[in-house]
């Protein structure tokens, strides 16, 4: 899969668009994709250095990830499978908290989420954000 990012952190902010605009400005990350809800806040934002990427989004918006990150903290993990019922159920098989079952979102990704033994959140998807 050259060209995308395989392992991406989720991170989630009160205010994400301060949180896009400092690490562009300040870090020398570049801007790769933000989309705005409605309302105007980032609902997702990419931000890439290197061949690396961060996602992130304002919190509290709502949505299995939102709600399973309000009792994990302020970042996740995002890991791109190929076969994502595949690597569910091997979590399921392994005794992995899965949080979320394999779910086909609307912007084309499938993905699950899982909480590992300390709490903290792994998003497996089909997603993979270019670098």
């Amino acid at each position: 899969m050259a060209g995308v990012a395989s392992i991406c952190p989720a991170l989630l902010h009160r205010d994400a668009k301060a949180a896009v605009r400092q690490p562009t400005e300040a870090f020398g990350f570049t801007r790769v994709a933000v989309y705005e809800g409605d309302d105007g806040t980032v609902a997702h934002a990419e931000l890439s250095y290197g061949n690396g990427v961060v996602m992130l989004g304002g919190a509290g918006r709502g949505g299995a990830f939102a709600t399973a990150m309000a009792g994990a903290g302020p970042a996740a993990v995002h890991v791109v499978v190929e076969d994502v019922d595949a690597h569910h159920r091997r979590a399921v098989e392994h005794g992995g908290e899965v949080l979320m079952p394999p779910t086909d979102q609307d912007h084309g990704s499938r993905d699950y989420l899982a909480r590992d033994a300390e709490g903290n959140l792994w998003s497996f998807g089909t997603y993979a954000p270019r670098v």
